[in-house]
């Protein structure tokens, strides 16, 4: 198939290039020269604009798979295309946009009888090699006419083992891609995967906090110990009912560094977070460990908060508590000081 990418970055070229792996025929657009340059030097044909891009896709049916950030640059991007394409045409979004934006832009796009389809990609730097798991969402007949990209980007049954049971499911979702259902579904599913993905960062992360502060010196000393963390997560690779990529990854870069020292502690969160507790909310559903796991990432972000100081404050006045860190004031005696810190300051490691 003729496929055009608009978005070469990290995700956007690698899927171009794997589909071009496939025998697909790719024409790629990016307001970064160099991303379009890369990609040409890969096989694909790249364009300077969006009418070029329209162009170079020939006639109708054509298509065009966006990857950009979500938001208004996805937004705009997506405005432009319904202005450039005609009737029959079909729209991806493959980005982390928002579920009820898709709902909205595929009842627009209807009015003009083109087709959308969400597509929550997940897989990042390493889609390429491994394939990309993709939660899709959009009318059941145009996913089944996008198959042969969908069954391209996908990892394929691999090493995993087969599930018990599966053998008149949908066999799509063994080989590492879904049909979810209508528009808006695939960038649900997606959020909810990111949501449980800011879970599972955070009870590592905090597992591993315990583990390198055992040596504190605020414990008794036969309790004291110096775990090796790199080792500690290797040992966990292998057998254990905690093994996973994200602690394949872990492991990689406490080996490389055991400090972790390249590494501010400052955690951003790309929007989905927000989303799926907000979707917790509305669906009246308790998602404590989610949501805590999205604080968390707040907190990454700050030294102190305000609101830590008030605590502070009250501990002091009730019961005399000097917090660590909190020095006596000369003109006050007893009064302790905290050192305010910039909202936004990221922490070291």
């Amino acid at each position: 198939m003729d496929i055009g990418v608009i978005g070469l970055g990290r995700m956007g070229g690698n899927i171009a290039r794997r589909l071009m792996k496939a025998g697909h025929r790719c024409v790629g657009f990016d307001v970064n020269a160099n991303a379009r340059a890369a990609l040409v030097g890969d096989g694909a044909t790249a364009v300077g604009t969006l009418r070029e891009l329209v162009e170079a896709l020939g006639q109708s049916p054509r298509v065009a798979w966006v990857m950009l950030p979500a938001g208004p640059v996805t937004e705009a991007a997506i405005q432009s295309l319904a202005g450039l394409l005609a009737p029959g045409d079909i729209i991806i979004d493959g980005g982390n946009s928002y579920y009820k934006d898709d709902i909205r832009r595929a009842a627009e796009l209807a009015r003009k009888r083109i087709h959308y389809v969400d597509c929550g990609t997940s897989g990042g730097v390493w889609g390429l090699e491994r394939g990309y798991c993709m939660m899709i969402g959009g009318r059941k007949a145009v996913v089944k006419r996008l198959d042969p990209l969908f069954s391209a980007l996908a990892p394929g049954l691999g090493k995993i083992a087969r599930t018990e049971g599966r053998d008149v499911a949908d066999p799509r979702a063994e080989l590492g891609y879904i049909h979810a259902g209508p528009s808006g579904a695939g960038h649900f599913v997606k959020m909810v995967h990111n949501g449980i993905e800011y879970g599972l960062m955070q009870a590592y992360a905090e597992g591993f906090d315990i583990l390198r502060r055992k040596n504190s010196q605020a414990l008794a000393k036969d309790e004291r110990y110096s775990l090796n963390l790199a080792d500690i997560a290797e040992v966990w690779r292998r057998g254990s009912v905690i093994s996973s990529w994200l602690l394949d990854l872990t492991a990689t870069e406490l080996t490389k560094d055991p400090t972790l020292e390249a590494f501010s502690g400052f955690v951003q969160d790309s929007g989905e977070g927000r989303w799926t507790v907000q979707a917790a909310i509305e669906e009246s559903v308790p998602a404590d460990v989610l949501t805590a796991a999205l604080y968390a990432r707040f907190r990454s972000r700050q030294e102190h908060t305000f609101g830590e100081q008030v605590l502070s404050a009250m501990r002091f006045g009730f019961g005399g508590h000097v917090e660590s860190g909190e020095r006596a004031t000369a003109s006050k005696p007893g009064r302790p000081r905290r050192r305010a810190a910039a909202a936004g300051k990221p922490r070291q490691a």
